[in-house]
């Protein structure tokens, strides 16, 4: 089994590809593991990418191509694998093709994350974490007992910037222009399945898991 899971930044995919792989036996490949294993790994194209890395930049297409082929042409490369925020465009989607093609393996599906703009932005803007002890709340989901105050060590609780509003609509907003192409190209393989990312996390891993069956996996 070989899946794509694409969706908007706070869709879930991430999650849905954690468990996919704990209970399936899937390797969970995350394009940002990818990079910062090269980069700790200190490899020639590690070196390029760390600079786009610690400025917050996106790595550029070709280098991201470049990393996630060789860590397929090694021979740790996964036969059944999760691939959570690879490819984002469809010029990576025509790049990982060649390199499955090159390693003789056929994808089995890809599972598009539905999620509304606004249900990401109320996830993601209402997500705040303690700067001292690391615990992590949500205003609706998990508040803290006193609002804006650590429950563990009763530091002030801060925003990181990746979730605030502003910050969230751009990264909807890249998101939507770089899978305008890549959404029908799987589309028009005969790969796409659509997930509806609304729910709790069992429920949609319930609709992940049915999909699966359809196409011939248990």
């Amino acid at each position: 089994m070989r899946l794509i899971l694409v969706g908007p930044p706070g869709s879930g995919k991430g999650t849905q590809a954690k468990l996919l792989s704990s209970r399936l036996g899937l390797t969970h490949i995350s394009t940002g593991d990818i990079l910062r294993e090269a980069t700790r790994q200190n490899s020639p194209l590690g070196k390029v990418a760390l600079p786009y890395m610690r400025s917050g930049q996106l790595v550029p297409d070709d280098l991201v191509n470049e990393i996630v082929a060789e860590h397929f042409r090694s021979e740790e490369r996964p036969e059944r694998f999760a691939m959570d925020g690879y490819p984002r465009t469809l010029a990576q989607a025509a790049s990982f093709d060649q390199v499955l093609r090159q390693q003789f393996l056929d994808l089995t599906a890809v599972l598009l994350f539905l999620v509304d703009d606004e249900e990401i932005i109320a996830r993601m803007t209402g997500r705040w974490s303690c700067p001292k002890c690391k615990a992590t709340y949500h205003v609706v989901y998990n508040p803290p007992r006193s609002p804006g105050i650590c429950d563990v060590c009763g530091t002030q609780l801060i925003q990181r910037a990746d979730d605030k509003e502003e910050t969230v609509r751009e990264r909807l907003k890249i998101y939507h222009a770089s899978t305008a192409d890549l959404i029908p190209y799987y589309r028009a393989q005969g790969l796409l399945h659509e997930v509806p990312g609304m729910g709790d996390i069992e429920r949609v891993h319930k609709a992940v898991v049915e999909i699966l069956k359809r196409v011939g996996c248990s």
